[in-house]
């Protein structure tokens, strides 16, 4: 495939965007290739500003569960834009999206719109700070919960894909409270409770592990979570940006059975626009101004074009068997890039929940047991970052968008067919023989 248009482009954005993108992963660095400039997208497909086409499974990083440009997301958008675009003010779509998400989540009394993922985890950590009166916060090696300074402490994603260990810029002072324990280890989270006794807030996790590569909870390990809270006086905040209206149907916390004290929302709930939301139970949200004394604000928090974009996308995505369609969908992908793996024996480890998947290779120094990375720091360890590189060149070259690091997630979407997995699935083969 030719990209020239697309190395162009990277040479002109370079002198005037740092790197010349505005989000790390985008350069395309861990893969070492130019990153390709998208022109469009419609249904499963993108197409770059050379028009090669790509079947997508980034989907923009998972907001877009129906697709690329979806007709009922993008009317809605387009009919709510001739009626201005953002007021500062309250709106009725925003009352609509908030009711629905009550509705939906048992946990959630009340919920606040924010414009990103960073702004909803910072702000739940504010919040759990202010209600408890405590200042320190648990996190997971390799979490990644956005770019706010507590929170860049052992960060996953990004900063795993371009071997930061943290960030510059960040104060010491800014992380003092921030304290880290392995994913999927419930011992570690005790001993933390235990040496700082009366003086932890909350702790907050992904309930999937997604930016260090993909990661399932053990059985035991949120609701043991849950548990330490509740015997220490502290909150629980579970982190669905990513997993939210993806991985379950409303969320993970609903399959789960699990009943967090703060809850993250983002991504699909805005179907492709700028929205994120953090809410909670009525007494620990009111703890928000201009109720309570933690004071938290946005001039686009809400705007009525993110709202009814969100609204309109989980309407559809509501509809009878549609999300359950997503999920055989992400199955079969999975399923057969398994099977592609035995063919080729090629050793790696994959899985899918919901409309979610993961997929990475394994070295010479994973064990040879079912599971070989249940954390951070396993991940570093075992994952073939390199094997990723070449696999993500091949499939490129075949017509097939992955994510261009080693440690993300992958997504489905409604607009997917049966030829589009089937024809992924051969291109898998052809990939694995190639780096086999």
């Amino acid at each position: 495939m030719l990209t020239t248009r697309s190395e162009e482009l990277m040479l002109q954005a370079q002198k005037v965007i740092p790197g010349g993108v505005n989000s790390p992963v985008r350069a395309f660095k861990s893969v070492g290739k130019t990153p390709l400039f998208i022109k469009r997208g419609q249904g499963a497909y993108v197409f770059d500003e050379d028009e090669n086409k790509y079947t997508d499974y980034v989907l923009s990083w998972g907001p877009l569960v129906l697709g690329h440009a979806y007709p009922a997301v993008i009317e809605a958008i387009c009919s709510q834009a001739k009626n201005g675009t953002s007021f500062g003010a309250p709106t009725n779509n925003e009352i609509i999206l908030a009711e629905k998400i009550v509705n939906l989540f048992p946990s959630i009394d009340m919920v606040r719109f924010v414009s990103s993922g960073t702004e909803a985890t910072m702000s739940a950590i504010r919040l759990a700070r202010a209600f408890t009166g405590k200042d320190k916060i648990v996190k997971f090696s390799g979490g990644f919960h956005g770019h706010a300074d507590m929170l860049l402490a052992q960060a996953g994603s990004g900063v795993a894909t371009l071997s930061l260990p943290d960030s510059a810029g960040v104060p010491k002072a800014a992380t003092l409270d921030t304290l880290i324990a392995p994913y999927n280890e419930l011992d570690s989270v005790a001993k933390l409770f235990a040496e700082f006794q009366g003086q932890i807030a909350g702790i907050i996790v992904e309930p999937i592990a997604a930016n260090m590569g993909f990661v399932l909870p053990k059985p035991e390990f949120l609701p043991g979570l849950k548990k330490l809270c509740e015997q220490n006086g502290a909150l629980l905040i579970l982190d669905e940006v990513m997993t939210g209206f993806r991985a379950a149907f409303p969320g993970l916390q609903n399959y789960f059975n699990l009943s967090p004290d703060i809850t993250c929302l983002g991504k699909v709930i805005g179907g492709g626009m700028p929205i994120a939301a953090y809410g909670a139970r009525s007494e620990i949200m009111e703890t928000v101004a201009p109720l309570g004394p933690m004071y938290q604000s946005g001039t686009l928090s809400g705007n009525p074009l993110c709202t009814i974009a969100g609204l309109t996308t989980l309407n559809v995505l509501e509809s009878d068997g549609l999300f359950a369609s997503i999920v055989a969908k992400t199955t079969k992908l999975v399923e057969g890039i398994i099977n592609q793996a035995k063919i080729n024996n090629i050793r790696i480890q994959t899985a899918s929940f919901g409309t979610m998947f993961g997929l990475y290779f394994l070295n010479n120094s994973a064990p040879e047991v079912a599971v070989p990375v249940t954390n951070y720091e396993e991940a570093q360890k075992y994952i073939h970052v390199q094997r990723y590189s070449h696999f993500f060149h091949e499939m490129l070259s075949q017509g097939q968008y992955f994510a261009p690091s080693a440690f993300e997630a992958g997504f489905m979407s409604n607009a997917h067919t049966d030829d589009d997995i089937e024809n992924t699935i051969v291109a898998v083969g052809n990939a694995f023989k190639k780096i086999g």
